[in-house]
Formats: C-alpha cells, structure tokens, sequence
C-alpha cells in the first residue's frame, strides 16, 4: 500500500494542531478573540440576535421588509436580513442561480439550556427575596447551585416602551445565587439520586435580604426590591410579572489551559456553529446559488412555537425573498426548498477520557480533530433524527478533502445511552439534503461548556467552503 493511500486513510485522525502553519495559529488566536466577544455579549437568544444584526449591517445587510416596503427589486449579490420577534434571524447573500434551483444553507440556533423565571416570580420567605424559576431545556440542576448567576430579560412596560435589563455581567454589578444544602445536613439529600439531589423546584434565585425602613408594612423585603427595580427601571410589579427573565452563567468567556488552547463559555451549544457559520457568510460575495444562515430559537424545547425551526418563518421569508427577485410561484418555492443543501449546524459530545463508558472510541468525536459529520443523531433506535444518504455524506466528504478541511465523524454516545436531536429532521420535510456537522464539545449543557480553538476555527473554514462551493 502506497504512503500516499496511507496518509488518505488516516487523515481524519490528525490533529488541526499538527497541519497549521504560525499564520494559521495566528488567524485561529484572533478568531477565538472574536467569538470570545461574541459570546460576551450574546448569551440569550435577543442578544445574539442583536449582535448578529449589528455585525451584517456592517457587511452591508438590509433589512427584508424594509426591502419589501420599497419594492426593492433584488439581484445577484444583494444581502438580505430577516428578524422574527427579535429572537431568531436569518441571512440571504443572493446568487447567480435562480433560487429554484436550490440554495446553500447552514442553519444553528442560538437558544441555550438555562433557568426562566415563572410569571410570579418574586416572592419573600424568613428573611429573603426570591425568584422562583422553571428550568429551560436539559439541565443537571445541581450544576446551577451555588455559582454566580446573571439576570437578563426584557421588560414591556404599560404602553409598549421595551426596556432590556442585564443584572450580574458588569464587574461592579451584584450577581444572584441558587443556594445548596451545607455538606453537615446533607445526609438526606446525599441518599438520593443525582438527578433529584436537586428539585426543580428548588432552584429559587436569591435576590435580596434588606427589608424597607417601614417596619409596619408587610413583605418589607420584596417591597425594599420592588423599590429598587422602580427607582433604576421605571418598572412596577406588573411590568415584572410580564416580563421575559432568563437566569444565566455570570462571567465571561476564557481560555482554557496553560498553552490557551479552548475555551469556557456558556452556551457553546449551540452559538459555536452560530458564530461561525455568521462569519462564514458575511464573507461571501455573489455567491453562484443563493446561501442562507438560519438562527433559529426553541432548539432546546423541541423547536416549536412562533420562533422555532417549526414555524412557517423561514419558509415565508424564502417566499417573500423570492418574490423580490420576481422568481416566485409556489411551485418554484417547493423546488427551492427541496434543490437546497443543508448543514444542520450543531454540536456534538467530544470523547472525554474521564467519562469513557458512555462513548465508542471508534464512533467518537475528537476535540481537537476538526468539524464533526454527525450523519444521525436521534434517540436510542435513531427515533427522531434525520439519517443522511450516503450520496450526500459523500459529496460532503469530497468537498472537505479538496478543500483541506479537517473532519471526522461522531455519534452523540453508545447506541443504549440516549443521544439527542438538531433542526436537521425538520428542514429534510422539504425534501433538501441535509447532514449536522458542527463543533465537539467537553461538558455539554453544563452551565460552562468547552470547545477547542482548532475546531471552533476549523469548523468555520468549512462552513465558508459550503457556502462557496456546495
């Protein structure tokens, strides 16, 4: 057998680290730099679809509807952004092609696991203010107690006036809590499972414990927080009870290990693929098929509702996107949506040599060895998951290679484990081509997760190569 066939068989094992050049470190460093900022200022769905607002404006993005309120005719080279309710976007650079013919299409959420309060939130008990709160997506709650946790929310105030609230990211700012039990009364609750250790309903948040000067009122202590939130916000009660809180990891994004080479951030699941796959498209330019970034919201929660990848949004914005370049019908809408190529853009579980029973080595992903092809994820059996063709996985394969591309293939753990889903089943009901590939991570729905800067970086290259040449 040749080297050369030999170099070919082994090539998906190789470090990134092993193949790059000092330039290529370099770009990999700075690019870390810039998702680390990222997800600084994006760790809920609205503020990352701020943030992804912001930077394609600066690309030169406009809004759709504005486009549709002009009659904007739209041609080859056009950049288009389209927002829903402020919590999912998605990105068209307009092709050569007629979009009937398909499109190139990588689609990530930018929902991640976390803690929402309940309507009634607040309330005072023996001395405290508290939140009581209804976790969001899959937790282990005994991760959430006892770290330093931020507020971030939007308020409606009577009127319609939106005013958007982050409490515990600034260095000065207090932050808030979940108490735990102290280890010499813990017999009880050391007897029981791992996933009841904790209830759910007992991850109330600490809010305050100074009561107002009025020793005769009732709730002097809710009432002290009430006033705090009136004097710095303008709000009341009301305002608070209708209001969209979400609890989070505070603190920022860092470098993980003596030589920096991943990082701690919460919510790699899934802005990770978001933040690549944004940098990959605002780099494209009169693409020959049109390419679309969707970043969707529910991913956690099944995908459902107004925001969700189950929602007809995405299909209506091809619509409208389409009739804007005087290409629309329904039928030619169909075949638009079933010619496209998609990347399911999600991440996947790392082999993590601390935790090997629940992995197969040989079906595993690496942390450090590239974009991951997850050809099926689903539950046990394969329920619920999109299984690709071999001719897709295939082309894809062809297409990493002849690009350089670093990649490998994973499943989400041992066939018997459990496993998890992606959006990918619910783009291939178009009839479209559609695989995950995305970034391998340590500690997965853990309120601080870990990716390595290689792959962050790989997975970014592969995307650009997608949208350019698929």
């Amino acid at each position: 057998m040749s080297k050369n066939v030999l170099e070919n068989l082994t090539k998906k094992y190789d470090f990134i680290w092993d193949k790059i050049t000092q330039e290529d470190y370099k770009q990999m460093m700075d690019f870390a730099e810039r998702y680390k900022e990222f997800m600084n200022k994006a760790k809920t769905e609205r503020e990352a679809v701020t943030e992804i607002v912001r930077m394609a404006k600066e690309k030169g993005f406009i809004d759709l509807y504005e486009a549709i309120n002009v009659n904007k005719k739209l041609v080859a080279g056009d950049k288009i952004y389209a927002v829903n309710r402020d919590k999912s976007v998605v990105l068209f650079v307009i092709g050569n092609e007629p979009m009937e013919k398909g499109m190139n299409i990588i689609g990530s959420h930018i929902d991640s696991p976390r803690i929402d309060l309940k309507p009634n939130a607040l309330y005072e008990d023996e001395g405290f203010a508290l939140l009581e709160t209804h976790y969001y997506g899959g937790i282990k709650k005994y991760q959430w107690v006892t770290i330093p946790l931020a507020l971030h929310g939007v308020v409606v105030k009577k009127g319609g006036e939106k005013i958007n609230i982050v409490i515990g990211e600034d260095e000065n700012d207090p932050v808030l809590y979940i108490t735990d039990l102290l280890i010499h009364l813990s017999a009880d609750q050391m007897e029981k499972k791992l996933a009841k250790g904790i209830e759910g309903e007992d991850l109330n948040v600490l809010f305050g414990s100074q009561p107002i000067e009025d020793k005769e009122a009732k709730s002097r202590i809710k009432l002290n927080i009430l006033r705090i939130l009136n004097e710095r916000y303008g709000i009341d009660e009301e305002d608070f009870v209708t209001a969209e809180f979400e609890i989070v990891p505070a603190g920022k994004a860092r470098d993980v290990g003596l030589d920096r080479s991943m990082v701690m951030a919460y919510g790699h699941d899934d802005k990770v693929c978001a933040y690549t796959s944004l940098e990959a498209i605002l780099e494209i330019e009169n693409p020959q098929r049109t390419c679309v970034a969707i970043f969707a919201d529910k991913e956690e929660t099944g995908s459902n509702g107004a925001t969700g990848m189950h929602s007809r949004f995405f299909e209506n914005v091809v619509a409208e996107v389409m009739e804007l370049k005087g290409e629309y019908s329904e039928l030619k809408l169909r075949r638009a949506l079933s010619n496209s190529k998609m990347l399911s853009a999600d991440v996947t579980a790392a082999f993590d040599p601390i935790y090997p029973s629940v992995l197969e080595k040989k079906n595993s992903a690496y942390m450090g060895k590239g974009v991951v092809i997850t050809k099926y994820t689903g539950s046990r059996g394969k329920y619920s998951c999109n299984d690709a063709n071999a001719e897709f996985v295939g082309f894809l394969r062809d297409l990493f290679n002849k690009h350089n591309i670093t990649w490998q293939t994973g499943e989400l753990g041992k066939v018997d484990q459990g496993g998890g889903g992606t959006i990918a089943y619910i783009l291939a009901e178009y009839g479209m081509e559609v695989v995950d590939c995305g970034v391998a991570l340590l500690s997965m729905h853990a309120p601080w997760e870990i990716a390595s800067k290689a792959d962050i970086y790989e997975t970014y290259k592969a995307y650009k190569v997608f949208f350019q040449y698929a």
